[in-house]
């Protein structure tokens, strides 16, 4: 018999609290150490963060209050009839739980892959990589309707798989704490950097996939365990990440970056450059 799962309630408590004190740590640390000058003025940060939070709000009212019950169902669901993966191997709870990441974790590698590789769902994710300014805040920048489709397949993962909604809440919890550091405007020590992401994806790995030459942006896709990307060979490094240039090509403009223009991004073109102006001839 598995061993009692941990009080859902307490753990939701501990970890909003923790939540809370790993962001403010994150922009502390930002603010004490940038890793690139990529705000010379603080009223120009204020307004990058506030920007990519409302874009977070709207997506934690949608996954919160539209998805969260649904999931929780069919955890509930899954369990009551022993269904899914997890439920038809004997394990203890915490092999469970290794097992349910893991699971969960893959899942989310080839999402994301997925989102760069069909362009209806690159459409709307090509938002979260429009970001010139890369910082903790843009960790939460997606589209809403990215969050939709992504909330609408795990109802049928989760019960696949067997998951207990507890499961799903560890593994959001993980994936918040790490995602944030990967888009921190920090760097890691050398030493720590390098043995960390043979497990784990880093900040200077993460830095990469958010670059605007092609080639690297569509790398790197692992969320949590960077073992996924070198299993699929979509694994790269540079040694040079603070040349990384973020962002996409005719993205950059202000009315692409404001909330209306973020969530307009899937349905507009990207500005064309305008070709200098031919040098006047000189007079005969």
């Amino acid at each position: 018999m598995n061993d009692p799962a941990p009080d859902l309630g307490q753990f939701q408590q501990w970890r909003a609290v923790a939540s809370l004190g790993w962001l403010a740590l994150l922009l502390a640390w930002e603010t004490a150490a940038p890793f690139l000058p990529e705000f010379p003025r603080l009223r120009d940060r204020l307004r990058h963060g506030v920007r990519n939070y409302a874009i977070a709000l709207l997506n934690a009212v949608v996954a919160g209050l539209g998805f969260a019950l649904a999931w929780k169902a069919v955890a509930g669901w899954a369990d009551a009839h022993r269904f899914g993966l997890l439920h038809w191997i004997p394990l203890p709870t915490a092999a469970q739980a290794v097992g349910a990441v893991l699971l969960f974790d893959l899942w989310t590698y080839l999402w994301h892959r997925a989102a760069h590789r069909l362009p209806h769902l690159w459409m709307f994710h090509r938002m979260h990589h429009s970001d010139p300014r890369m910082d903790v805040t843009t960790a939460n920048r997606f589209h809403v309707v990215e969050i939709g489709i992504s909330s609408v397949l795990r109802i049928g993962l989760i019960p696949l798989l067997g998951l207990q909604f507890w499961h799903v809440v560890l593994y959001e919890t993980l994936l918040q704490v790490l995602v944030q550091l990967q888009h921190a405007n920090v760097a890691l020590p050398g030493p720590v950097e390098r043995v960390m992401r043979w497990v784990f994806v880093t900040p200077d790995m993460h830095k990469i996939h958010h670059s605007r030459w092609q080639p690297e942006t569509d790398s790197n896709y692992a969320s949590l365990f960077s073992f996924w990307d070198r299993i699929f060979g979509t694994y790269r490094m540079r040694p040079d990440p603070e040349n990384v240039v973020f962002g996409l090509d005719g993205y950059d403009d202000d009315r692409h970056q404001s909330v209306a223009g973020l969530l307009r991004t899937p349905f507009r073109e990207p500005d064309v450059p305008t070709p200098p102006a031919s040098p006047t001839s000189p007079a005969p």
